[in-house]
This record gives C-alpha cells, sequence and structure tokens, in this order.
C-alpha cells in the first residue's frame, strides 16, 4: 500500500510541474501601436478605392 501512494505522489508531481509553468511574452507597446495604424490606414485605403466604384467579383459568367 505505501508504494501506491509513492507512485500516486510521484506522477502526480510529474503532471502538476508542467502547470506551474507561465511563459509570458510582452511586446514593445510603440511597435504594437504603430503596427495597428498601419493595418488601419491600409484598410482605410483598400475602402476608399472601393468606395464608388462597383468592382465585379466575376465579369463573365461561367456557361456550362
Amino acid at each position: 500500500m505505501q508504494k501506491n501512494w509513492k507512485l500516486a505522489l510521484v506522477a502526480f508531481s510529474i503532471m502538476a510541474l508542467p502547470a506551474c509553468v507561465t511563459i509570458n511574452i510582452y511586446f514593445p507597446a510603440a511597435a504594437a501601436e504603430k503596427a495597428a495604424d498601419r493595418i488601419i490606414d491600409d484598410v482605410w485605403q483598400l475602402k476608399e478605392k472601393t468606395d464608388g466604384k462597383a468592382a465585379p467579383a466575376n465579369s463573365q459568367q461561367e456557361t456550362k
């Protein structure tokens, strides 16, 4: 019976150890803000290009 408790304790310890590990990744706030601004500018430029122009999805219809 003593052997089972030791085995259970070792197994629990092995499984619990990875749960205690935390990986923190920090991004520079300025770089993240610049990237977000660039993405927003790109989206607005695409929207401005398509405003006023109804770009057809497919100018020719396929016939079967």
